[in-house]
């Protein structure tokens, strides 16, 4: 009798896991469906990865986590100041700007009705790299590289003085300014990345690496 008892516990406990499945995955798919039927607008997407980045870097990196990559990569100073020369993106043979990770093909690189993103929901991106000649003299030279998928690289400098500077150090870096940029000399495997050979980047092998500060 006994164990005719413990069966039957877990013959019912079977029976509630299963049911408990059906009603996760009946929820899942409602969600997609309704992504589907409405894509999120810029508000909800910016607190989905506002969520994303604290459940994903909090259990290991508890300090840094959610500090601007162009802090990480130049310091408060000169992140400031590639923020503060940023050109605005502007759509070339209509396409936008885009983060060459997650964005290869034209179509997800067209302009949407929101600013900061494409028709697609990728994010306006541009990448920079930075040439600090003030020890010799010399000023900061800022690259910024704008990657469209069925255009290519666009190649647009900058050169700051001490005036350009201060003029930046008033501003406020957020992770949610756009467009969004990613320097280039902190990209983990940036050299190793496979492009067609219309879309090589100009850039590669030719920067130096920065340790995140």
């Amino acid at each position: 009798m006994p164990h005719t008892a413990k069966a039957g516990r877990r013959g019912a406990a079977s029976v509630e896991y299963l049911a408990l499945a059906g009603m996760i995955g009946l929820l899942v798919a409602v969600a997609v469906a309704a992504l589907v039927a409405s894509p999120p607008r810029q508000g909800d997407r910016e607190l989905g990865e506002m969520l994303a980045r604290r459940i994903a870097c909090s259990p290991r990196y508890p300090v840094p986590c959610g500090r601007n990559p162009l802090a990480l990569a130049y310091g408060f100073s000169l992140g400031k100041l590639v923020r503060y020369l940023a050109p605005g993106p502007v759509a070339l043979a209509g396409e936008l700007p885009v983060d060459f990770r997650y964005c290869r093909q034209p179509s997800c690189a067209a302009p949407g009705e929101e600013p900061g993103v494409t028709a697609s929901n990728r994010r306006v991106t541009e990448f920079t790299s930075v040439e600090d000649r003030r020890s010799a003299g010399g000023p900061v030279r800022i690259t910024y590289w704008l990657y469209r998928p069925g255009v290519g690289w666009q190649r647009v400098e900058r050169t700051a003085g001490a005036a350009e500077v201060a003029a930046a150090s008033g501003i406020r870096l957020s992770l949610e300014d756009f467009p969004a940029l990613v320097p280039l000399e902190t990209l983990p495997g940036r050299d190793h990345y496979v492009f067609r050979p219309a879309e090589e980047p100009p850039w590669r092998w030719s920067l130096p690496s920065r340790p995140a500060t």
